[in-house]
């Protein structure tokens, strides 16, 4: 039927409806306004509207879960949008917070060594990180390092580093706890300022206990385990691993390549793959069904990575409360350097550390890739020699 009703200002409405019996009731439906539906359309809706209803389908029924299945859809979206726009790097949070509050320092050397201090110390670890994954692990990597020779200074910038991590808390961009917290935290690692008498370094295992360490991990399931084991294998840091994906594994070549945008020199970088390494990788493969831009290491989720908490409860339920991932970047420096006659240039390599002055840098090409893979097999050999 095509209803006319006259509408604001005596302009005629037309719209088409269609009547029908469904389980013994009569009911009716809109189909459409014409003339934008036209009667040759509106007789072919008809039809799919009574046979819908032959098939034991109530089409008004049908219209109202669609609608509600389209609405769930859009709020979905509208969340997944919000939850995208939650999502802040540590240095977005730090200008952030310095913005809110730098009026509120009167002294405008203080409000200067705000800035240079994360510029300097805290932006290459953590800067591009999201916020949510700033754990202990890389706190104790931007802090441990002058913690005896700038104790002062470093001491500032945990608390600094506090009140952004804090700050991104109450907003809502990371869940607690504060990993830069001093009391309760940061103290079980690092000794207090007027005891600082040398170089403190991160809580690592002696390089002689490794390969015990590594057979006691290696009897623990769980990605968290394997993580930890390639983490220790490749001598890289926790981000670097947490993060890494598929796509950058060379299989034919024996390469892991983590991007400029992972490290912390900002400098893209080659890691030769043991057979050790590789196994972990080939395990870890048949183990899950991903695609090769997923995550290798995660829980459950294979877009989203874990933070560094998990290691932090795996060494806990290990009674390893004393180390932490970091450390073993320490045990593999000083086993290379104790223990074996490779260089110490290739060591440091290996950790994607700078060697040499700006003159010496700029000279050199190559990456010592091969020297490394030696080293890196010599390393994992000497991991396993006491299965």
């Amino acid at each position: 039927m095509l209803i006319v009703r006259e509408g604001r200002g005596g302009k005629l409405n037309k719209s088409w409806t269609v009547r029908f019996v469904f389980d013994g009731k009569q009911r009716e439906i809109g189909i459409g306004k014409y003339p934008i539906l036209g009667l040759a359309d509106a007789r072919q809706v008809t039809r799919d509207v009574h046979t819908k209803v032959n098939a034991g389908i109530d089409p008004i029924e049908e219209r109202k879960q669609n609608a509600e299945e389209r609405r769930a859809a859009a709020e979905a979206e509208e969340t997944a949008a919000a939850e995208a726009a939650n999502v802040k790097t540590f240095r977005e949070c730090a200008e952030t917070y310095i913005a809110h509050y730098e009026a509120s320092w009167a002294n405008p050397k203080h409000r200067q060594q705000w800035k240079n201090t994360l510029e300097t110390y805290a932006y290459p670890v953590v800067g591009d990180l999201n916020v949510k994954d700033v754990g202990v692990d890389e706190i104790m990597e931007i802090i441990q390092p002058i913690w005896s020779t700038k104790t002062e200074t470093a001491s500032r910038l945990r608390g600094r580093i506090e009140k952004v991590l804090g700050w991104a808390v109450v907003k809502g961009f990371r869940p607690g706890p504060n990993p830069a917290v001093w009391r309760g935290n940061l103290d079980h690692l690092l000794p207090k300022q007027s005891r600082v008498h040398q170089v403190v370094h991160h809580p690592a295992l002696e390089w002689d206990k490794v390969p015990d360490f590594i057979k006691e991990l290696r009897v623990r399931p769980g990605p968290s385990s394997r993580a930890l084991e390639y983490t220790i294998l490749t001598a890289a840091r926790s981000g670097e691993v947490r993060f890494a994906r598929w796509s950058e594994i060379d299989w034919e070549k024996g390469i892991w390549t983590v991007p400029a945008s992972r490290m912390k020199m900002k400098r893209e970088h080659r890691v030769p793959l043991s057979s050790q390494a590789l196994k972990v990788l080939r395990n870890r493969k048949s183990e899950v069904e991903v695609g090769e831009g997923d995550l290798i290491f995660f829980n459950s989720d294979p877009s989203r990575s874990f933070s560094d908490a998990v290691y932090r409860a795996l060494f806990k339920r290990m009674k390893r409360d004393g180390i932490t991932t970091h450390g073993f970047r320490s045990s593999f420096r000083d086993w290379a350097g104790e223990k074996t006659n490779h260089s110490r240039e290739t060591a440091e390599l290996a950790l994607a550390h700078q060697v040499g002055d700006d003159t010496e840098r700029a000279y050199r090409r190559g990456d010592a890739l091969e020297k490394r893979r030696a080293l890196m097999q010599d390393w994992a050999d000497f991991i396993d020699s006491s299965m």
